[in-house]
């Protein structure tokens, strides 16, 4: 008998945590982990209206459709730009993170979203994750779910600096007492970073190149300082007479497309230790700053800011998964939830 009742408690407990992300989507199901990460992409047959793929298979089909197929990526700068595809989008990861029994209850769902979120854009994620099939839907600023997924000690009187580098934003924030005390959202992050060395591509070598080429670009030649030894990769792509063509960029090359998206995000962060109560500032000048989200992930960002704040920085473990972790690890604690919620 104990045991058919476990089991049953077993199919009822299908609670979910969700990083919402411009790039990524990341689901974390109760008692079982990380179970999807997911580009936050859908495929759209514009004739029909019906949905294609969702997540990887759409990404695969970026730049390589005919008219009548079109890849959306329903987030722009961590907010939605498109609700029916928003909804899709979540009614398929939540499917697959829950699985379809009949016999399991809508999931209560936890929500990671920019702290620079407006009223509005808070109600179209909330009215989206219901729409998906969400009983409860619950949001928390990314920074406070990547320092709760960090395990930094949100709830004592210490003070935590996170900065969270998604796709979209940037997430900078000082954290004591399970609140945000100082935050700054910035709309540049991993998707500039991507877009500079497009730019920086087109202007120098007159080539036309993709968004995920450049995507390889910025993983294997990326870094936030010149590291002194040059190193070299071919990429492919058109150029101004419509014919296909290879060039050879350098590392040199894409440090410094990636300067002023690297100067923005540092000067943000700047900007936000000015603003922190000088009691916090001590907390943060002895503990030091965490990076997190894949965004943070180019190579010796941290060395650079540590070197422009004069503050020990330090990585999160696995940085892009700390969001949905940090949403994962609330899920059943409503209290907590209810401490560190947005709404």
């Amino acid at each position: 008998m104990l045991d058919t009742i476990a089991s049953l408690l077993g199919l009822v407990s299908n609670n979910i945590g969700i990083d919402l992300g411009t790039a990524n989507t990341v689901v974390y199901a109760h008692g079982k982990g990380i179970v999807l990460y997911e580009p936050s992409i859908v495929a759209v047959d514009v004739r029909s209206g019906k949905v294609l793929a969702v997540g990887k298979e759409a990404k695969e089909m970026l730049g390589k459709t005919p008219e009548n197929i079109q890849t959306i990526r329903p987030l722009r700068d961590g907010v939605i730009t498109d609700f029916e595809s928003t909804k899709v989008m979540l009614s398929y990861f939540i499917n697959r993170a829950i699985g379809g029994s009949i016999f399991k209850p809508k999931p209560r769902v936890v929500i990671g979203v920019p702290s620079g979120v407006t009223q509005v854009e808070r109600r179209a994620v909330i009215d989206a994750a219901k729409s998906a099939g969400a009983r409860e839907v619950y949001l928390i600023a990314e920074p406070m779910a990547a320092a709760i997924g960090a395990d930094l000690p949100i709830e004592e009187p210490i003070g935590s600096m996170v900065v969270d580098i998604g796709g979209g934003t940037t997430e900078i924030a000082v954290i004591s007492l399970a609140g945000i005390v100082i935050s700054n959202s910035i709309r540049v992050a991993g998707d500039e970073m991507t877009e500079s060395i497009i730019q920086h591509v087109k202007k120098k070598y007159h080539l036309l190149i993709g968004e995920q080429t450049a995507e390889r670009v910025k993983i294997e030649l990326g870094s936030a300082i010149y590291e002194g030894e040059e190193r070299f990769m071919d990429i492919k792509g058109r150029d101004i007479t419509g014919l296909p063509k290879v060039v050879r960029v350098s590392n040199r090359d894409v440090t410094e497309a990636l300067e002023d998206v690297i100067a923005s995000i540092i000067n943000a962060i700047k900007s936000t230790l000015e603003r922190t109560p000088p009691e916090l500032a001590s907390d943060i000048a002895d503990r030091g700053i965490t990076l997190a989200g894949g965004g943070s992930l180019l190579r010796n960002l941290d060395t650079r800011i540590e070197q422009e704040t004069s503050i020990k920085t330090q990585y999160c473990e696995d940085p892009i998964t700390a969001v949905a972790r940090g949403v994962g690890k609330v899920l059943d604690n409503i209290d907590l939830i209810r401490k560190v919620s947005m709404l």
